[in-house]
């Protein structure tokens, strides 16, 4: 078992937990390894119909937990499915089943089985997009999502380790054909990592640094954003001059007016890079716009950001309006 898997549990120790289970080889082992050290946890499977083997993989998931002694819930994706965006819906449905029953069993944690070779591959996709700090600083070990905290105790174990522990050890896992589909970005940049090893000596250990790296500034972006968007944010609304903005460093300037956005406007992720860049571009002047659910208007030196259909009006100190829709 890893050593980096361990040190990481050591924090949850004694706290109810829950599992997200696929059948691949990734949250297999994941399982395996909680059930080893004791976790006290719950799997949660989604069966998404999409595949011819889908129900032998949930059949196979709730046999694994039977003989691991684990608690197993299975959750089937039915009805009309999306002719396009189907990857991104069948996430969105699988997240909604297991946050909805976290709430429902008053568990606080759901783990997933991200592994450090997602990680670099995440971080390579958004690098080829041209992603900006949060991009490039890839997956967090703890994040939040519909209340629940989403905990990754993998991302610095290999791939190749935890393949190696469920083969060794006669584990059985499931492959997903997708992972094998060069039709993805993902897929692509799986199959050709190893060339910026092998050619230019850009190792995997210098991404994962890089990518450490990143993420220590992306934390202190993030700890002083969170002091002060509550100066502005009243009501689900947010009011303040020009210079609360635009006085910021380039940097934080986007990642503050992103998360104003987002919590004003309600949505799990805040607007593209590009979006904010044209956003911001248009508040330099008197304006008034939507984006994330949002509407955005700034007047003179003041900017108002409420949800979308709102009114968008200033008041004085003494409550009069000055302006209007």
């Amino acid at each position: 078992m890893n050593q980096n898997f361990l040190d990481f549990m050591r924090k949850y120790s004694g706290m109810r937990m829950a599992v997200a289970v696929s059948g691949g080889v990734d949250s297999v082992c994941l399982l395996c390894w909680l059930a080893q050290i004791g976790a006290d946890i719950v799997c949660l499977h989604v069966n998404h119909g999409l595949r011819p083997n889908a129900e032998i993989e949930t059949d196979y998931v709730r046999n694994l937990c039977e003989r691991l002694g684990v608690a197993c819930k299975i959750f089937y994706w039915t009805g009309d499915k999306p002719t396009s965006g189907l990857e991104s819906a069948a996430r969105n449905a699988r997240y909604k089943f297991m946050t909805d029953y976290c709430h429902e069993n008053n568990i606080r944690f759901l783990l997933t089985a991200h592994q450090s070779d997602d990680q670099i591959e995440t971080f390579l996709m958004n690098l080829a997009r041209g992603s900006g700090l949060y991009g490039l600083s890839a997956m967090r070990p703890e994040t939040v999502r519909d209340g629940i905290k989403i905990v990754r105790p993998l991302l610095s174990v290999s791939r190749s380790e935890i393949q190696k522990y469920c083969d060794d050890n006669k584990i059985k896992y499931f492959m997903d054909e997708m992972n094998s589909d060069e039709h993805y970005t993902r897929v692509r940049i799986r199959k050709n990592r190893h060339l910026l090893s092998e050619r230019l000596g850009i190792s995997d250990a210098r991404i994962l640094l890089a990518i450490q790296n990143l993420g220590r500034v992306r934390d202190s972006f993030d700890e002083y954003i969170a002091r002060i968007v509550p100066t502005v944010l009243k009501n689900g609304r947010a009011v303040f001059f020009d210079s609360f903005l635009f006085d910021q460093t380039p940097d934080i300037r986007l990642k503050l007016l992103g998360t104003l956005i987002q919590k004003i406007g309600g949505d799990e992720y805040q607007p593209r890079l590009n979006s904010l860049s044209v956003a911001l571009n248009n508040l330099q002047h008197d304006c008034k716009f939507t984006l994330g659910h949002c509407t955005l208007r700034r007047l003179g030196p003041r900017i108002l950001i409420v949800p979308e259909g709102d009114r968008t009006s200033f008041r004085t100190r003494h409550g009069k309006t000055n302006s209007k829709n």
